[in-house]
């Protein structure tokens, strides 16, 4: 599995950047060959974090490209600074 962390900084508005997430970002990401989960996080303070969960590498790339997009043409002036994204393989895993 590969993983996207996206974490954005000097968000204005994370109750509208949740709603058009959900409306808009995720029906997209989630329709995605390899999509495994999505999870985005309000860590307070101005911090929102996304990850998202694919079965390969190209998917990941994929979506951190759709991700860019998406948020430049929906989200822009509530996310007024580029996100710091770490991706990469998963290493090791546990669901309950």
């Amino acid at each position: 599995m590969y993983v996207a962390v996206r974490r954005f900084e000097g968000v204005t508005d994370p109750q509208k950047v949740t709603q058009v997430a959900k409306e808009g970002f995720v029906p997209i990401i989630s329709e995605m060959p390899g999509f495994v989960a999505y999870y985005l996080v309000d860590a307070g303070d101005g911090v929102t974090v996304s990850t998202s969960v694919f079965e390969h590498k190209d998917a990941e790339e994929q979506s951190t490209f759709l991700a860019g997009e998406f948020v430049a043409e929906h989200l822009a002036p509530l996310l007024p600074n580029p996100p710091q994204v770490t991706a990469g393989e998963v290493v090791a895993y546990k669901a309950g």
